[in-house]
């Protein structure tokens, strides 16, 4: 066990570099390097995470399960992935984000590929749970790999340009689990996903590095001389305890807490149209399955280009300040989601306007509430703040589980967009009041052989 526990040990410094020429050099190579690789392996952890959502409508002509069995399944994904986010946060502010990262991802394919084997709710209930724990492995690396290879004036260009990967892996899963099950039965869908995460797993251990202090490089603020506002940055993970991060930079912090309560709300509308609209469009407007699943595409289209805008002008156009744009895209949410609420059946082209512009909206905050929770605490507790919001956030997702498919079974699909409505509304009254959050200003950019603040 002691082999395996310094098997995943953050990498030590090494040797550092001392030519300028070839420090610029290596971080330009090894940043583009990192930054490709994170984007692959967290579209796929998406491949292994949403598999099921478009699997369901024919594993329910199949096994004959009905929506509130199959929204028990959303809850258990969502609470076992929730509370692994939080602790395996903990552990990835120390750990290797490299083997962290590349051994979620192998095991989350492999726990697909058992669900697919599985026929009764028990076993989809283990498989799926494990499934979500270890899907809990995937962010906290990134977050990690995000503020420790990124400065902050350029990092919310780099870290939502990274945000899309998931768009992307959300974007074609519905096509490629719909085909499956279409065409090969249900179970081909959890099999195909998860052979590819496998595959693209191994291909992360050779692909990622930890940090540019592993590599012989110096730290990025030091690199781009761009500081920190917020945090003492020469406290580093060596003389950051734990309990330090845990303690003084996440549990008493209060922007942490109601970031994490904003993230609550977010994540019951992202996680409810995201599992529900396919199923809402077949049984209430008459859609084909693969009709439904291009529509769920969109939303993740509108998703893309969202959370891209909203990085690219909170580092442009407010100075990397993240509260403003959260509580902008937060009035967008409740607006997309009325248009939504009120098109009438027979009309296709309202429906895909009406889900692109909820996707455009929501992976704004989505990905900007986890930013300012990385900024808004300390580089080293980057994994560990981001992990405890997403225990929030993936709270939220379970409710949109059986909680939401309750709702819809007693009061009918209305009953569903009220409650979206009304989680729209209470997430920006929680985003609000960070409007002027982290408002001290950022050190420009100086160095010369830098590359510029774009991805």
């Amino acid at each position: 066990m002691r082999r395996l526990l310094a098997f995943f040990e953050a990498a030590p410094p090494a040797p550092p570099i001392q030519d300028k020429a070839q420090i610029a050099s290596e971080y330009k190579t090894w940043r583009l390097r990192i930054f490709y690789s994170m984007f692959l392996g967290y579209a796929f952890y998406y491949f292994t995470r949403k598999s099921f959502t478009f699997a369901m409508p024919a594993l329910i002509e199949d096994l004959g399960f009905t929506i509130e069995q199959l929204g028990f399944l959303g809850t258990v994904l969502s609470l076992s992935y929730g509370l692994s986010k939080f602790l395996s946060g903990i552990l990835g502010d120390r750990a290797n984000a490299r083997y962290f990262m590349a051994l979620g991802l192998v095991l989350t394919g492999l726990f697909n590929i058992f669900f697919g084997l599985s026929s009764s709710l028990f076993w989809f209930a283990l498989f799926w749970g494990l499934n979500g724990w270890f899907q809990g492995f995937g962010w906290p690396p990134c977050a990690r790999l995000l503020t420790h290879w990124y400065s902050r004036s350029e990092r919310g260009s780099w870290w939502a340009t990274w945000n899309v990967s998931h768009n992307i892996g959300g974007a074609l899963i519905p096509i490629l689990a719909a085909f499956c099950a279409v065409n090969y039965g249900w179970r081909s869908a959890m099999y195909v996903p998860g052979v590819l995460c496998i595959i693209v797993g191994v291909l992360l251990v050779f692909l990622l590095r930890d940090t540019p202090e592993s590599m012989g490089l110096p730290p990025i603020e030091k690199y781009r001389d761009d500081e920190e506002p917020n945090v003492d940055i020469s406290a580093n993970s060596k003389t950051l305890s734990t309990k330090q991060i845990l303690v003084d930079y996440v549990l008493t912090n209060k922007y942490i807490w109601i970031l994490g309560a904003a993230y609550f709300f977010v994540y019951i509308i992202r996680t409810g149209f995201n599992d529900w609209t396919a199923l809402f469009l077949v049984k209430s407007k008459g859609y084909t399955q693969i009709a439904a699943a291009t529509c769920v595409f969109l939303f993740e289209v509108g998703g893309f280009f969202g959370s891209l805008a909203a990085g690219w002008i909170s580092d442009r156009l407010f100075q990397a300040r993240r509260g403003p744009i959260n509580a902008l895209y937060a009035m967008g949410i409740l607006g997309s989601v009325l248009l939504f609420w009120m098109v009438p059946p027979g009309y296709t082209f309202l429906d895909s306007v009406a889900i692109f512009c909820i996707g455009f909206t929501v992976f704004g905050p989505q990905m900007l509430i986890g930013v300012a929770a990385a900024e808004l605490s300390h580089k080293n507790a980057a994994a560990t703040s981001t992990g405890f919001i997403g225990w929030f956030a993936y709270i939220g997702a379970a409710v949109a589980g059986y909680p939401l498919a309750a709702v819809a079974q007693e009061f009918g699909w209305e009953g569903f967009f009220i409650a979206m409505a009304v989680c729209s509304v209470v997430s920006l009254a929680f985003l609000i009041p960070l409007w002027s959050a982290g408002t001290r200003p950022i050190a420009e950019a100086a160095v010369t052989d830098a590359e510029p603040n774009v991805v």
